[in-house]
């Protein structure tokens, strides 16, 4: 692969360990490597951010699914499990940013690798735009203010949904700017953020289990779920899981920015997957135990934070609401930095347009800020679709969640097939981290985790993209909604080929990645 990097590179420390393990995959270190075990964490930590994600999507999945909703919880979390202990074992042989790029290109192909990484940018710049529509779910709760336009604060609302998106677009605004600053700057906001939402997450589950009003039986009861049966329930409760648990990979974008990153980003991208998911399980049953009422409406339509503000009472809940929006900001800031990295990868082996200015890193500051222009811009673009209607809303966050299964599947497909192939290797190490330990392995496990790591994605993204109108478009009158995952990814992809054939019209052939 080719490198475009600048000469005037400050490798920190010089001629480090981690700054030589990177020149061996051919580049030079330009991102300022600045970020221990606890920062890289984060990074996995806040993309996935368990409190924006589950007050954004409880409401969905309990108006579809009702109290069963939660069994799809456990489930997604063990599926996702796998696909991240496959994703450890790649961040400790190739710590290099644009992690899915990367590992998919050098598993497979160039080309293989250049559509993961294409599908993968595409979805992280929705998900931002998804992320930051969160902010509807929780500041007009905290004061009637932060409603900016009409009266009604629900996301479905017409209101609503106009709303959240001229408050997507300032959060936007302020994290685009931090993306720009030292990456020093965006670590410190993203370990702070990280641990005042893991003390309010702890505290949400405490102050819920301890107001509870049922017990845990009522999550066996299908009651009130708009979809008709167990398993229709089941399906399509668990957007909420899996729009959740998605983004653990960032402390793999993070590894040319992350100090012994063979050894730290393993054991980060395990451990902010796995806290991540026993909290927003706890917080899921705890706002079934603890609602006032499972069958007054409003749990489907306020969700949390109906439940918070009820039950805790205003001044309690509103504390907790505030936790929650400052969980909300630090990922929407840690998934436009996981972004901007991969765009940033791919620039560098000059696979998108404007590669060059792409590519540059301020010397300075650390950063690829043309990057962070780029996503921001895109990001807050897609908010408009929210003016259009409310089920934009719906639309966004389940097209984002399909781009990212699919990359992912794109990665582990890849990896199997080197397994039984037998040409999964170390990549030039001597199998052994920083510190001189073995490098994460699944070993004689590695075969059947990824086999089923890459069905579960598979069948995930399927359920997922399923043009259910009733879902996606229940007012009627609106097919592109209900097919508009489908449509996304399908311009996505012609996007892509598109660009494949002009590319490979006017320059010469692409240089193949080898193999592992």
């Amino acid at each position: 692969m080719t490198t475009t990097t600048p000469s005037d590179v400050r490798p920190d420390p010089p001629h480090s360990p981690d700054d030589r393990s990177l020149t061996a995959f051919g580049y030079r270190q330009e991102l300022h490597r600045s970020l221990g075990r606890y920062a890289s964490f984060a990074a996995g930590f806040s993309f996935i951010s368990v409190l924006t994600t589950v007050f954004q999507f409880f409401a969905f999945g309990y108006a579809f699914g009702g109290p069963v909703f939660f069994w799809a919880w456990p489930a997604v979390l063990l599926g996702q499990l796998m696909v991240a202990a496959c994703f450890a074992e790649l961040a400790a042989r190739y710590p290099i940013s644009g992690a899915i790029y990367q590992w998919s290109s050098r598993l497979s192909n160039l080309t293989f690798g250049w559509f993961a990484g294409w599908i993968m940018v595409i979805g992280q710049i929705v998900v931002v735009a998804a992320a930051a529509l969160a902010l509807q779910m929780v500041l007009p709760a905290i004061w009637s203010g932060f409603q900016l336009v009409g009266t009604d604060p629900a996301p479905t609302s017409a209101d609503g949904a106009a709303n959240a998106a001229l408050l997507g677009v300032v959060l936007l605004a302020l994290t685009t700017l931090v993306n720009v600053l030292d990456n020093r700057v965006m670590s410190v906001i993203n370990r702070v953020g990280v641990t005042a939402e893991i003390i309010g997450a702890v505290l949400i589950v405490v102050l819920l289990l301890t107001h509870s009003e049922r017990t845990p039986g009522i999550t066996f009861h299908t009651e009130g779920a708009a979809q008709s049966g167990l398993l229709g329930a089941l399906l399509v409760g668990s957007f909420t899981a899996a729009y959740v648990m998605i983004g653990f990979d960032s402390a793999g974008e993070m590894s040319e920015e992350t100090h012994r990153p063979r050894r730290t980003a393993p054991r980060t991208i395990l451990t902010a997957l796995g806290a991540a998911g026993l909290l927003g399980g706890l917080i899921v049953l705890g706002g079934l135990l603890a609602a006032p009422s499972l069958t007054d409406g409003r749990l489907a339509v306020d969700g949390l934070s109906y439940v918070l503000t009820s039950s805790l009472g205003d001044g309690v809940g509103k504390v907790l609401l505030a936790d929650v929006v400052v969980a909300i900001a630090v990922a929407t800031l840690a998934i436009q930095t996981a972004a901007c990295r991969m765009l940033f990868s791919m620039a560098r082996d000059r696979q998108l347009p404007f590669s060059a200015r792409l590519a540059r890193v301020n010397p300075r500051t650390g950063m690829p800020t043309a990057p962070a222009l780029v996503v921001g811009v895109l990001a807050a673009a897609l908010l408009l679709l929210n003016f259009a209607s409310p089920e934009a809303f719906l639309a966004i966050g389940t097209t984002c969640i399909v781009m990212l299964y699919l990359a992912y599947a794109m990665v582990t497909g890849p990896l199997l097939v080197a397994r039984l192939r037998g040409r999964f290797t170390t990549d030039g190490t001597d199998g052994t981290d920083e510190t001189g330990a073995p490098l994460f392995s699944l070993g004689r496990w590695g075969v059947p985790v990824n086999a089923l790591a890459l069905v579960y994605g598979l069948l995930m993204a399927v359920n997922l993209a399923w043009p259910r109108a009733a879902v996606y478009d229940p007012a009627g009158g609106h097919w592109y909604f209900q097919w508009f995952t489908v449509l996304f990814l399908v311009v996505t992809v012609a996007a892509g080929v598109a660009y494949r054939v002009r590319k490979a019209r006017s320059t010469l052939p692409v240089e193949a990645v080898a193999p592992a």
